[in-house]
């Protein structure tokens, strides 16, 4: 009977344990294209209104309106371990979502034809990186 308990509680532990969000080597390797520019800033500043803030919030730390809704709360821009993070690791996250992050690979508008593994063929995804970056310098 203990050894049945344990296995419970061994099980509902791996359960509650967030679950990685793993990007393929492929991704992690991947320098963003774009300079980071006043127009590619501009640019993404525009992107992140229409398709971070809500959740992520004005500031960039998770706090938009949305994310007391969410399971997950969303992440800290503005944090090291975010920053640290690879551009194409970023790009990856931003792509193809994770749990409550929805992907955004075919909403970026303009880039309905990503190439699969890079950045696509506009400049609207690292325009989006460059100015995630900036959170990190506030």
């Amino acid at each position: 009977m203990l050894a049945i308990a344990a296995i419970g509680a061994t099980a509902l532990a791996f359960e509650l344990q967030p679950d990685p969000w793993k990007v393929p080597a492929k991704y992690e390797q991947m320098k963003n294209p774009v300079i980071a520019d006043e127009a590619s800033i501009k640019s993404g500043r525009e992107l992140y209104d229409d398709y971070c803030r809500n959740c992520h919030g004005a500031n960039g730390k998770g706090t938009g309106k949305r994310a007391d809704k969410l399971n997950i709360p969303p992440s800290d821009f503005t944090s090291a371990v975010f920053q640290q993070q690879t551009d194409g690791a970023l790009l990856y996250k931003v792509y193809f979502g994770h749990k409550d992050m929805p992907g955004f690979k075919k909403r970026i508008p303009g880039n309905e034809d990503v190439i699969e593994s890079g950045f696509g063929k506009t400049r609207n995804p690292g325009d989006l990186i460059n100015y995630l970056r900036t959170f990190g310098k506030k």
